[in-house]
């Protein structure tokens, strides 16, 4: 049985524009950084899944963090460009782009998931094969993975609003309500939620950035405190 073509939704982490939400927290620079370190962490795995890669890619890498790594990444996939008004439309429309043909069914993720495993997409991937709808909810209401035994079924996204607390309901109830569900997670969308999926996968680009921010929080505090005492407390 032919396997899924897995994709990838990206946007390119450029400061100023990724992650805005993490970026009241830490700036808008580290929040790129966080960004592109998700998206290197999700591009190693995908690839290690051994199924054909298409990212959708939006931005301009050209001014991104870590530009020279993710083109690095990148030049052995195919590379679409996203296309259409709001991300609903631009969902449906790369799950049409990447299946370029294919009928083996398309399982796609979003790049702000690091902590998934190869063994997720393994589940997805099968549960497409078999025929079914699958979907990985997400604790803010949302979903990070959607699997689709026909690609053109992505269509149904176009009438979800995307970015809500219901758009994984929804998201359910326009692909007619029978799914399969795998694992709940955690979206990248807040600094927190960055600390919290860092310490799940410890040995990552994500988790590197995440030490080296929190490193350098600590010290600003030490500075801060010695400058205020004129000792270190």
């Amino acid at each position: 049985m032919t396997a899924p073509t897995l994709l990838v939704v990206a946007k390119a982490p450029v400061p100023g524009l990724a992650k805005t939400r993490v970026a009241r927290t830490v700036g808008d620079d580290v929040a790129a950084d966080l960004a592109a370190a998700a998206l290197l962490d999700t591009l190693a795995t995908a690839t290690a899944v051994g199924w054909p890669v298409v990212v959708a890619m939006t931005g301009d890498l050209s001014r991104a963090a870590r530009a020279d790594e993710i083109r690095e990444a990148l030049e052995p996939l195919k590379v679409i460009p996203q296309r259409g008004d709001g991300l609903a439309e631009r969902l449906a429309n790369a799950h049409a782009d990447a299946a370029a043909g294919s009928t083996a069914g398309i399982v796609q993720v979003g790049m702000d998931t690091p902590q998934l495993l190869v063994a997720d997409y393994l589940d997805a991937g099968r549960t497409v094969e078999l025929g079914s709808i699958v979907v990985g909810p997400a604790t803010d209401g949302g979903w990070w993975l959607l699997g689709l035994p026909d690609p053109s079924l992505a269509a149904a996204l176009t009438g979800v609003e995307m970015s809500a607390s219901d758009t994984g309901a929804r998201t359910v109830e326009a692909l007619g309500g029978d799914v399969v569900t795998l694992r709940t997670l955690r979206d990248m969308d807040t600094w927190d939620d960055a600390v919290e999926i860092a310490g799940t996968v410890p040995i990552s680009l994500i988790a590197d950035a995440v030490s080296r921010q929190l490193a350098s929080a600590a010290e600003a505090d030490e500075t801060d405190t010695t400058d205020e005492t004129g000792s270190p407390s």
